[in-house]
Formats: structure tokens, sequence, C-alpha cells
């Protein structure tokens, strides 16, 4: 059978069958058949070993012997590339990264699983916002700014590019009304706007100002800031999705990505080989890339779980949430599987930040509002060190931070502290 054209597949409704089968092999496998969400699409991701040095290979083997129409980012130059705009490929390679999304029935997939094939196949994974927690109480608390320093930094992260990988953002927010935002939206059939409410929260801590009332809630607020919109209305995505978003990011020479969203991960198992290619090629272009340590754990019941997927790749640093005691906050994870560490933590209860419009500002908590802490930090770093690499960055970062009595498998280095001018 023909694989299907990416272009017109609906994300997860097309292959129930399929997802559901991998979804019972990982609940069994790992002892986490209680989780009520969907786990795979049903599409799967050719993950090429050597990079992007087999792809005309690859791509000449998909079409010639499996019958596929490959689609190449490469070919796509002077605009953006999502899968919706494809109308007649049912694969596409993602030429800078040696991915390849495949639109195929897993008949076709265990076939192309061969002994000493240069690739590897995994099913493309759901992602999430993080579990969403009890609302706070109404309130203007700038605690996270204070603490961080960023209130006292002359650092602002102005001329600096910092993309915010999420649901998108309300274009029309008056605190961002003499700001540009450069967007795109990545969610078939969806435009830029956000209508869920957690891409507005996270831009207004990663890069917002003040509130109409002069009370400071963003961290760099002079930095230049690009949204891509990778998760749905409802707050859920296609693996593949957000490999756009973050690709498109680092074409666009933003310094900075920000990824408060994720998949569960259980205790043993490993990170994802295509979110640590696409880290490693965000790295490569002199980005950083900080995402959502994960709000699987509930500490005061001693239930703790992994950092979450793509937190836990090395390439990518890992943020856990602090409450205003610099405690832990209960629902952040933890460093449980080998390689998945928590690098930094930052505020993450009862954060207070935009949202979109009428409300116009809510006050909210999860790792989701602690990594966007580290990302405008990460900004006034950058703004500081223009000619530093993500590697002296990162472990500026870390250098800075504020040494906490807590372990680091919960806090890594400590509290992400703004820069301050060399004396």
């Amino acid at each position: 059978m023909k694989p299907p054209i990416l272009g017109q597949q609906t994300f997860l409704r097309d292959h129930p069958a399929t997802a559901s089968t991998y979804d019972k092999y990982y609940r069994e496998r790992y002892d986490r058949e209680d989780d009520p969400n969907p786990l795979f699409t049903g599409r799967y991701l050719l993950i090429l070993k050597e990079g992007s040095s087999n792809v005309l290979k690859t791509t000449r083997m998909l079409e010639s012997k499996w019958g596929f129409t490959v689609a190449n980012t490469a070919d796509f130059v002077r605009e953006t590339l999502s899968e919706s705009k494809i109308r007649s490929a049912n694969a596409l390679f993602y030429n800078e990264l040696g991915i390849a999304l495949l639109g195929s029935d897993k008949t076709l997939v265990d076939r192309l699983i061969t002994p000493g094939a240069d690739y590897l196949i995994e099913p493309e994974k759901v992602v999430y916002i993080p579990d969403d927690l009890p609302e706070e109480e109404e309130k203007r608390s700038t605690w996270g700014i204070r603490l961080t320093g960023a209130d006292r930094s002359p650092y602002s992260g102005k001329g600096v590019r910092v993309a915010i990988i999420d649901t998108g953002f309300d274009l029309s927010h008056p605190d961002f009304s003499e700001r540009v935002i450069t967007s795109e939206s990545f969610v078939p059939d969806e435009t830029i706007e956000d209508h869920h409410g957690h891409g507005t929260h996270c831009v207004g801590i990663a890069c917002g100002s003040d509130d109409s009332e002069g009370m400071r809630y963003g961290v760099a607020n002079e930095a230049e800031i690009y949204t891509a919109k990778v998760l749905n209305n409802q707050g859920s995505g296609a693996q593949a999705w957000i490999l756009d978003g973050i690709t498109w990011a680092v074409n666009n020479q933003c310094r900075v990505l920000s990824l408060s969203l994720g998949s569960r991960v259980y205790p043993g198992q490993r990170y994802d080989m295509a979110y640590e290619r696409a880290a490693q090629y965000a790295l490569s272009k002199g980005a950083v890339v900080v995402a959502a340590a994960g709000n699987d754990s509930r500490r005061s019941r001693h239930q703790y779980s992994p950092v979450s997927s793509p937190a836990d790749c090395p390439s990518i640093l890992a943020v856990g949430a602090l409450d205003e005691q610099l405690q832990v906050a209960d629902f952040s994870n933890r460093a449980l599987n080998k390689g998945g560490e928590v690098d930094l933590a930052a505020p993450g209860v009862a954060i207070y930040s935009s949202w979109p419009m009428p409300t116009g500002h809510r006050t909210v908590s999860g790792t989701s509002m602690a990594t966007p802490f580290v990302a405008g930090i990460a900004a006034m770093l950058c703004e500081k060190q223009p000619a530093g690499t993500p590697s002296s960055i990162v472990s500026q970062l870390k250098e800075m931070a504020k040494r906490l009595s807590q372990l680091p498998e919960d806090v890594g280095a400590g509290l992400t502290l703004a820069p301050m001018r060399d004396e």
C-alpha cells in the first residue's frame, strides 16, 4: 500500500491502531499503564546515524525501493516549510538534521528496519505542555524577577533573538504593542494566535516587560522575540512540529531557544535521538536550547519522575522549578535516568506573566515557567558576551548560579542568576 500523503494526514486520527500498539508496548515495558495521554502519533522518524551525510542516498532508497515521494527542506529555502504545505509527498527530510518524517504504516516500516542499516527508525511522539497545575491565587508577584536579579542587571537581552517554541502568542497583547514579534505556526490549520495561553505566558516571562501598572514580570525586556507555534490550541502536538520550530528558529539566527513542552519519560528510558540531533544542529549554529524538566513528580507523596523529553537530551539544558523560599517545587522532576540531568533551577511557582486578552495576565506554576526565566537570562548573557559560544554561555550560566542546599539531581548548579557588570 502506498504511504499516505503527509499534507493530507490528520494528526493522530489517521493512525490509531499503530499508535495504540506502541502505547501498549511502552506502558507495559515501563509499568506506567495509568498515564491517560496517548504517547505516539502513529507516524515515524527515520534518523540517519551519520547525520546529514547520507540524505541523498537514503532519499533514493526510499523513492526507488519503497515507493515514497520525498520532500526536502533544502528545496524550500525561500519559505517556511511545514507538513501542511506538503501536498504530494509522504516523507519529509529535514536536510539540516538528517531526519525524515515518514507517513507510513507499520508493515512497511518493519520492512525498512534491516540489520546493518545506517539509520534508526522510531515512532513519532505526541508532545504536550507539562501537566496543568492548579491556578494560583491571582496576585501580581514578581518574586522571580527579584530573586534572579533580573531587575538589577544592566543587561536586557538587547539585540539578541530569543525563540519561544510553544502554543503561539497573542499578537494583540497591549504589553507588547511596541515590540516587533516574528512568528510562524507549524500546526496545520492553526494561526500563530494563542488560544491556549501557555505560549503567551512563557513569552512574557522570557522577553516581556511591565504590565499597565508598571509591574515588571519579564526578564530580557529588550530581546528580539521569535515565537513558533508547535502545540495546538489544546496544548498538544506532533514531534515533527517541534523539529519544524527548532529548525526555523535556528535558521533565523536565534541565539536562545526555549521549549516549555515535553513527553513523559519513564525510569530506564533513553533520550530521544531526533531531539538530540536537532539540539546539536542548534549548538552548531550558535544557539543555546533550554527545556522544561517536567511536572510529573509529586514529592510530597515521595513520587519522583525522570526529567522529561526533550529536556533529558545531553545537548539541552534541563530546568527545574523552585518556589519563593528556594525549595524545589512539589511537581518538579528529578534526574533519575543516566544522562537525563537537571542542569539549572529557576522560579516556577506562582509566576505572574502575560496571558491572552481579555484576561491580560495570569499567575501559574510549572517547570514551564522556570524555563523562560533561564532563556531570558541566557539572552542577557549573550548581550554581555556577543561572541560567546553556546558552550561558554552554558558554562557561565552554571558558574553564576546560586548554590543551593538541595541535591544536584533536583536543582543542578542552582538558582539561575542574571549577569552583572564585571568589576
